[in-house]
């Protein structure tokens, strides 16, 4: 059996041209789309989120040095009940403005307006006569007849120049008939004869700032009434008129 030596020279040849044909159908062939890698999920960066705002806290409003000061007063002046007839002295702005009360009001006295309660066995008669027809012409005031209670009130004291409560009711008699002035005159005559009564005292001074707010003297009229309530808190014609004096009182009175 006769066996062929291959050619080596043929063969390499072959074999070079089949590694060339490859490489050009290679090089030929579309390649495709570059795309990078993907990281894995891990390293993959969370975005970044913005922490919304802290929400706005609105500070404490510091109080004014002046503020804390009032505080302070306002709770020491809490104290008995005081009267209101007194001003501030803090008037350029043009206002009337009132004032904290400096004195404690004195308590209700006991009515004590009963003329014939003060007739007893022991009084000189000239004093019963005359308390007597004070106490008519009280009545007729009450009904509204100045004119003739001032007849009668003027022969109280020419019976007792003394009588206190004479004094004071021609006196109011005055008053309602429109003579302020004589009214004073009146009452200062009166006020001299009742210094241990504290209620008819009251009395005097509350008449008393009737007719000087009458007079258009608002200022002494306060006073007069401040006065009346000192002596006696129950006295309703000074607490009332007292009120309404510190509305009329213009701040060129002041």
């Amino acid at each position: 059996m006769t066996f062929l030596k291959p050619n080596t020279g043929t063969t390499l040849a072959v074999a070079v041209t089949a590694l060339i044909s490859a490489a050009a159908a290679q090089s030929c062939a579309p390649r495709p789309p570059y795309r990078p890698p993907v990281p894995p999920a891990s390293t993959i960066p969370a975005p970044s989120r913005v922490p919304p705002p802290p929400p706005i806290q609105e500070t404490a409003r510091r109080p004014l040095p002046q503020e804390s000061k009032i505080r302070e007063q306002d709770l020491k002046g809490r104290g008995p009940t005081t009267y209101p007839g007194a001003r501030d002295s803090a008037r350029d702005s043009g206002t009337v403005e009132s004032r904290a009360p400096l004195e404690p009001l004195a308590p209700p006295l006991p009515d004590d307006s009963s003329l014939l309660a003060k007739i007893t066995p022991v009084t000189p008669p000239q004093r019963a006569a005359s308390l007597r027809l004070t106490e008519e012409g009280r009545r007729l005031l009450e009904a509204g007849d100045a004119s003739k209670a001032l007849s009668r009130l003027e022969k109280t004291i020419v019976i007792d120049a003394t009588n206190p409560y004479g004094y004071f009711y021609l006196a109011k008699a005055q008053y309602r008939l429109g003579r302020y002035k004589e009214s004073l005159n009146f009452l200062d005559v009166a006020e001299t004869r009742m210094n241990n009564e504290p209620f008819w005292l009251a009395e005097v001074h509350a008449l008393r700032g009737e007719n000087f707010r009458a007079l258009g003297m608002g200022q002494k009229a306060e006073a007069s009434y401040a006065q009346a309530l000192r002596l006696n808190s129950g006295n309703r014609t000074a607490a009332d008129a007292l009120w309404r004096v510190q509305g009329e009182i213009q701040p060129t009175q002041r």
